[in-house]
Formats: structure tokens, C-alpha cells, sequence
């Protein structure tokens, strides 16, 4: 039977906001808000945080959540998974949840996991969702998605895709950044020849759609933002306060 992992990679020395996993929301810090979000997943069999940071552990220690201790020169939250998963062979299917996203919901964790499960022909599964009307979708630090019929990725790009040439309701999604591994690709995955496109637009996923790996689009209406910076943190806390989170 397959089992599904969730991990949480958690990094202290963030350039723009260093300890940001453990910045605080209310009572408690952002990546315990993370871990009780996988929680209630129905699709996840065991959620785990991955860090190389004791701060990091021991603030999980205090509030239940398993910690996986990963090496401290890993350039990318992938490199970090990948150690995860050769640490826990019995799981075959990897989910990455990112650790600075508080307002993740249970639902597009177990959209993404469960698009994964039901095709382990696809290397891998993602979401998005439509662009909102007040939001940039020309910013390049907004990462679009095309998708095709049967839900797989087409392209993903910083530049608008597709070209506006008519105007088209829902035409624009927007990549959000969750991912469903199954295990055996998440092992290849940095043995997979460079990528031209990944090189050009910086997106590491355009590696496995220039190799021939299949990823499927999980699509959603609802997300919060991600924190990057600690006026991001801000932002979020008044989003929780008005929704009655805080």
C-alpha cells in the first residue's frame, strides 16, 4: 500500500529574514501553524520537519512535531527533501510543504497528495490557482502555469503566459509552491541533465518538464500568502486577526 510523507523543510539563516520559521503568530511560532495545517491532512500518514537548526528543533520538540536532522550545506529545500527521503525509505510518496506558508489549508495539501496517488504515472504533482483581479500577474515574482486538459503542467514561466493576445477569463494561474514527489523521481531528480529553461527563468521544476517527466496541476481557489520578509509576517497576522484565526 502506499504511503505518503509530508515534510516541512525549515532553514534559520534566511538572507531576507533570518529565524523566520520560529517568528511568532499569535502564541505560536509560524512553523508550528505549518505542522497542524498537515495535520489535518487525510492524506498524509506522517508529517515530519526537516531542518539542520537546534533552535529549530527544540522549538518543535516543545510542541510535539517529529524532526528529521538534515546536513547543513544543502543549496535548495529539494536537496533537503532528498536526504528526508533516503533517511525514511518506507514512504513513496513525498510531500514538500513550505515551512514560511501559515495559512496553508488542509485542502490543497490533500488535493495535491491525492492527485499524486491516483496518477503515480506523473513524477510529480503541484497546484495553482487563478489569478485574482487586484494582483500583478506581469510581476516575475509571480510564477505562472499552463495546464493542459488532463491536468499537467504545459509550462511554467515568470513571463505571462499564455500571450494575451484576446482577452480570456481564468486564462492566468498562478503556481503555488507545494509539491508531491513520488519517491523514486525524488532520488533521480539532481541526476537529471541541466536544463536550459531552467537555467533561463530559475525555476527549478522546468528541469523534470525538459527531461520528459510528467507534473500534474492540482487547481484551487483558495491560498494565503507565502512570508518572505517581516512585513510579510505583518500582512499575515492581520489576515488571521480578520478571520478570527488570532
Amino acid at each position: 500500500m502506499s504511503r505518503t510523507l509530508g515534510a516541512i523543510p525549515a532553514r534559520y539563516a534566511s538572507e531576507r529574514f533570518p529565524g523566520k520559521p520560529l517568528a511568532r503568530i499569535g502564541s505560536k511560532p509560524m512553523i508550528q501553524w505549518v505542522y497542524e495545517a498537515c495535520l489535518q491532512s487525510q492524506e498524509l500518514d506522517l508529517v515530519v520537519i526537516a531542518t539542520d537548526d537546534e533552535r529549530i528543533r527544540a522549538a518543535c520538540a516543545d510542541f510535539g512535531a517529529p524532526v528529521v536532522m538534515t546536513r547543513p550545506d544543502h543549496k535548495s529545500g529539494t536537496d533537503r527533501l532528498i536526504e528526508v527521503a533516503i533517511q525514511m525509505p518506507d514512504y513513496d510518496v513525498i510531500v514538500n510543504v513550505q515551512g514560511d506558508e501559515p495559512g496553508i489549508e488542509a485542502e490543497l495539501i490533500d488535493g495535491v497528495a491525492r492527485l499524486k496517488r491516483e496518477h503515480p504515472e506523473w513524477s510529480m504533482t503541484t497546484a495553482a490557482r487563478p489569478f485574482r483581479e487586484n494582483e500583478d500577474a506581469l510581476s516575475p515574482n509571480r510564477v505562472k502555469v499552463t495546464i493542459s486538459h488532463g491536468q499537467r503542467a504545459l509550462y511554467f514561466s515568470r513571463s505571462l503566459i499564455p500571450f494575451p493576445r484576446k482577452e480570456t477569463k481564468d486564462a492566468y494561474y498562478l503556481h503555488l509552491g507545494i509539491y508531491a514527489y513520488q519517491r523514486d523521481f525524488l532520488l533521480r531528480y539532481n541526476h537529471l541533465p541541466a536544463s536550459v529553461l531552467e537555467e533561463s527563468e530559475s525555476l527549478e521544476q522546468l528541469r523534470a518538464l525538459e527531461n520528459d517527466h510528467h507534473i500534474g496541476v492540482y487547481v484551487t481557489r483558495n491560498s494565503m500568502p507565502s512570508v518572505d520578509t517581516p512585513a510579510d509576517l505583518q500582512s499575515v497576522i492581520e489576515l488571521f486577526r480578520a478571520s478570527g484565526r488570532l
